[in-house]
């Protein structure tokens, strides 16, 4: 049985921690299926992953064929039990759509000739540069259900709470994702007839007023084509329609998927939005598809993430992603990643990208930190492309558009070679493994501080091209938002060794921790500056950085936040070839160097602290208090800051507890906690500089209150009053857990001169060096190999004589 409880997934009862690996069936020969599996084995997963296309199941006759009777590598059911065999669990991903580098993204080609209707146009009316389709057209719809009648069934036949290895069922994939990267909304008749409708129902009497001149006859053109006049009603009208429109396509997939079968194992939303190694447009992603699965029983999504290498820039990206989807999750719903990058970043095989082997290491820990439940590595193992059953002309004939080899730089090459990341995956999958029972039952904590996650403020994937008007908005909401200019927002929080995570500003049920931290531009939700300031006014803490909101999302005047914190702008001052605008410190900041900065707002605030000015005296930053809050405006684009934020959040209450002090910029430290007791000290070196660290981790021996040396690309796992089922609780550690068996354990070597564990059994402990200190026995031995425990008879017990 599969249950997704209190951010856990659950398999017969117990909290797991799945590692699964993307091997693509269809992208090798049957009889190499076998040595593929072992070799996922070897890696250390635990889970199988892959899509199943249509296109390739789909014969041209329009039949399908799911059980091998016209080439043996289309038996799926085959494949699933493989997986079965070896002990593997499977996660499905049937779409319709798959992308996978498929052409048509792993639609039949017949789709598009056959139901014209389904392909959309975009603004203006010119057609869509990506094969996208209407998803909830009744002819795609139609066709979809004729796929999931032959797909479903052979997965629900294997289904883990009947006895099978089918863990979950994905539905779709990256759902909005080709209409956002073309710029290119789907403006089909009938969805513009949709939309009239939805409209309709919101704003009653009140359309005529917001679309002035537009009748029934006259919307779509208007819509493809819209008037200034009310081009920034329609940006919003459309984004809000679409969110619910993913969502009911989700709901017709998973009604679906139930009739033929598919029960009692969650259903998964992949989302999309990574972008040229840039992790903050996925909260696109989040704010297109969170009303498809957010809160909903039996629902998860997952993150598909490609950052590149792990530095202390993308450190922030790849937190933001796991941050950001947890703002939006039920109170049931785990993190997952169901594409989390593998591999060597060298996806056109032309040697231009080489990953450090590392940071699949690095960004898995982060992951596992942040509470992720599943990842799964994507791409684990490549494979060859087929033909095409009936040639098309377009150059290759193969199933994929990346010609004849696939996934060359994937941890198993495409004819089965260990990749040069394949010993890196399978090391810190062994560290997964070790760790597991921990991490799939680990919380992560947190200080009593929040980003705070504005989903509108990501609504911007339709602007129109001729559109200044919504131009102005988006730029200025993708000039602000999420981690804020330059990074430096999250970048600070995150490398101040600050716990946090992020709080849903619009959903009015989600609680407002002491401290909301918050990127914005002029533009912001009249909605939600009111909840920020009752949160300030009622008591709560506010760290503002960007600039003060004066707008909202139709570009009307809102300025309830600033008046209540007593606020206004004035001068605007940006950087050219003849002017520099610098920051001086004052009061908090008093100590930081003078600061060049791209552009800064002046700040009036007559009641306010200055923090920040110009080298001129203008103010752009003050702190304050209202009502019986206190609050942080800095209006400047001023770059990251950990030891100023650390200051800013004590004096709105809210100190980290770990105050992380190191001799290296980029370290991160974040600590997770399990409901009976127990905690894990997750500690990263992202940079190539081997780092002396300091740090409060509430260790009650006083071993971690010494300075940790990390070596250079390193990440580690602590324990501290972690049990070891039947052998000893961990109070203290300053190594890594590498193994446990039933009658020893082993620790990677320490961070300090020498390891040392400290152990509260009632057993015989053998290790190299062993004493006792207040009842806890503690072991060491030399920092520079691993140090092996043993654990004899409990004390007092004499061994039975042979």
């Amino acid at each position: 049985m599969i249950e997704l409880r209190d951010h856990r997934i659950l398999v017969d009862g117990r909290p797991v921690v799945v590692v699964a690996g993307e091997v693509h069936y269809f992208r090798l020969r049957r009889a190499e299926w076998s040595s593929r599996l072992d070799l996922l084995v070897e890696a250390g997963c635990s889970c199988v992953s892959s899509y199943i296309p249509w296109l390739f199941h789909e014969l041209p006759d329009g039949s399908l064929d799911l059980t091998g009777r016209t080439r043996p590598e289309r038996d799926l059911g085959a494949f699933v039990d493989l997986c079965a065999e070896r002990g593997l669990t499977f996660l499905a991903r049937p779409g319709p759509f798959v992308m996978a580098e498929l052409k048509n993204e792993g639609l039949p080609y017949r789709l598009y000739t056959e139901h014209p209707e389904i392909v959309p146009v975009g603004w203006d009316g010119v057609p869509a540069p990506t094969r996208t389709v209407d998803y909830l057209a009744p002819a795609f719809l139609a066709e979809v259900e004729h796929w999931y009648a032959g797909v479903m069934p052979v997965l629900a036949a294997r289904l883990q709470p009947a006895g099978g290895p089918v863990l979950a069922v994905q539905l779709d994939n990256e759902v909005g994702m080709l209409a956002w990267v073309s710029g290119s909304p789907d403006l089909t008749d009938h969805l513009l007839g949709e939309l009239r409708r939805w409209c309709a129902d919101r704003y009653g009497a009140g359309l005529a007023g917001r679309y002035p001149g537009v009748d029934d006859d006259g919307w779509a053109a208007a819509v493809r084509s819209p008037q200034e006049t009310w081009a920034a009603a329609l940006r919003v009208d459309l984004g809000w329609f679409l969110r619910e429109r993913f969502a009911r396509y989700v709901d017709v997939l998973a009604g679906l998927a139930r009739r033929y079968g598919i029960d009692g194992v969650p259903f998964l939303v992949n989302i999309h939005g990574t972008e040229g190694g840039n992790g903050v447009p996925f909260a696109l992603g989040v704010s297109q598809l969170y009303r498809s699965y957010a809160g909903r029983p039996g629902f998860a999504a997952g993150s598909d993430h490609y950052l590149g290498d792990l530095s202390a820039g993308v450190l922030a990206d790849l937190h933001f992603i796991g941050a950001t989807m947890a703002a939006v999750n039920g109170v049931d719903q785990p993190l997952t990643s169901l594409e989390f990058e593998a591999g060597t970043g060298d996806y056109g095989g032309g040697l231009e990208q080489l990953h450090d082997p590392a940071t699949v290491d690095l960004k898995t820990r982060l992951c596992l930190a942040q509470g992720h439940r599943l990842v799964n590595y994507y791409l684990l193992a490549g494979g060859v492309n087929p033909p095409l059953d009936l040639p098309v002309g377009d150059g290759d004939d193969r199933l994929s558009f990346t010609g004849e080899r696939h996934g060359s730089a994937a941890p198993i090459g495409p004819r089965g070679e260990r990749g040069l990341t394949f010993a890196a995956t399978a090391a810190v999958a062994a560290a997964v493994r070790t760790h597991g029972d921990w991490l799939a039952d680990l919380d992560e904590e947190h200080d009593d501080v929040a980003v705070g996650f504005w989903p509108d403020a990501f609504l911007t994937e339709h602007t129109h091209p001729g559109s200044a008007v919504m131009r102005a908005l988006v730029d200025d909401l993708t000039a602000h938002r999420g981690p804020g200019p330059r990074g430096a927002l999250w970048r600070s929080l995150l490398l101040a060794g600050v716990r946090f995570g992020a709080t849903d500003l619009q959903d009015p049920a989600r609680r407002l921790p002491r401290t909301v931290a918050l990127a914005s531009g002029r533009v912001l939700d009249a909605a939600v500056q009111r909840r920020l300031a009752d949160h300030v006014l009622g008591g709560g803490s506010l760290l503002l950085l960007g600039r003060l909101p004066q707008r909202d999302p139709e570009d009307r005047a809102c300025t309830v936040l600033a008046d209540a914190l007593g606020l206004t702008p004035g001068v605007r001052s940006t950087d050219d070839a003849s002017h520099h605008p610098s920051l001086v410190g004052h009061g908090a900041a008093a100590g930081l160097p003078e600061t060049r900065v791209g552009w800064l707002d002046e700040l009036v605030a007559p009641a306010g602290s200055p923090l920040f000015t110009d080298v001129e005296g203008r103010v752009c930053g003050a702190t304050l208090t209202a009502g019986t809050g206190r609050a942080v405006v800095i209006t400047a684009e001023l770059p990251a800051r950990p030891e100023l934020v650390t200051a800013l959040l004590t004096w709105l209450g809210s100190p980290p507890a770990l105050r992380l002090r190191t001799d290296v910029p980029g370290v991160l430290a974040l600590s997770g906690a399990r409901p009976g007791g127990g905690r894990l000290l997750h500690l990263l070196n992202p940079t190539g500089y081997a780092a002396t660290v300091r740090l409060d981790a509430g260790d009650p021996t006083g071993l971690l209150d010494q300075p940790l040396r990390l070596p250079p690309r390193t990440g580690w796992m602590l324990p501290l009053g972690l049990e070891l089922p039947g052998l000893a609780t961990v109070v203290a550690s300053n190594a890594e857990v590498a193994e446990v068996g039933p009658d020893r354990v082993r620790f990677r070597p320490g961070l300090q001169d020498r390891t040392e564990v400290w152990l509260r059994t009632d057993r015989v402990v053998q290790a190299s060096e062993v004493r006792t200190v207040d009842g806890s026995v503690v072991v060491s031995g030399p920092a520079d190999a691993d140090l092996l425990v043993r654990f004899g008879p409990a004390r007092g017990l004499r061994p039975r004589s042979s």
